[in-house]
């Protein structure tokens, strides 16, 4: 098994990132990221945006005195791939039955590949 949270939208190269992970799973291990995604639903995804862009930062300024990195979360997050692309770049590095799940929304989705045995 290979685990990522929170951490695949940081690196710097994503795609070098999954080939390693396949690299180093067995034949047959399951590779897992829970990742912040895209909100596929147009009203909800109006909200999220207006919650994200000006209370998330603020946020960031009260508690820790850092609104920049708060930003950075929220234009990081919509840089980053939609499920339907984090998918086929699964594919490409090698991982097979690749699907995913929205939760919340879209907020968040789990990521699953198999390595072939």
């Amino acid at each position: 098994l290979y685990t990522i949270a929170f951490g695949l939208r940081n690196v710097t190269d994503v795609d070098m990132a999954l080939r390693d992970a396949y690299r180093v799973l067995k034949p047959g291990g399951r590779y897992l990221c829970l990742e912040f995604s895209h909100v596929p639903n147009p009203a909800f995804q109006a909200i999220y945006d207006a919650y994200s862009f000006n209370v998330i930062p603020a946020v960031g300024e009260m508690v820790a005195d850092d609104r920049a990195s708060y930003q950075y979360l929220v234009e990081s997050i919509r840089k980053f791939s939609t499920q339907d692309e984090l998918k086929a770049r699964l594919e490409k590095a090698g991982f097979d039955n690749v699907e995913y799940t929205n939760m919340t929304g879209g907020i968040v989705a789990v990521h699953s590949g198999w390595k072939p045995l």
